[in-house]
C-alpha cells in the first residue's frame, strides 16, 4: 500500500506541473514583459524571421530554480 500513495504523490506532483504550465500559457500573453525583455534575438530578414527569447528563458530559469529550490529545502 506504501507504494501506490508514493505513486500516487508522483502523480499529483506531476498534475500540478501541467497546470502550472496551463496557467502561464493562458495568462502570458497579458504579461507585457514577456517575450520583450532587453536581450531577446529578434531577427526580421526579407522571407523569414527568426526570434529566439533568451533573455525571457534565462530569467524563467532563474525563477524556477529558485521555486524549485525552496520546495526542495522542506
Amino acid at each position: 500500500m506504501n507504494d501506490f500513495s508514493q505513486f500516487g504523490k508522483i502523480f499529483l506532483i506531476i498534475g500540478l506541473v501541467v497546470a502550472g504550465v496551463g496557467l502561464l500559457m493562458i495568462i502570458g500573453g497579458k504579461i507585457p514583459w514577456v517575450g520583450k525583455l532587453p536581450g531577446d534575438l529578434f531577427y526580421k530578414g526579407e522571407k523569414f524571421t527568426f526570434y529566439f527569447p533568451l533573455a525571457t528563458s534565462i530569467v524563467a530559469s532563474v525563477i524556477l530554480s529558485l521555486i524549485l529550490w525552496l520546495i526542495n529545502r522542506k
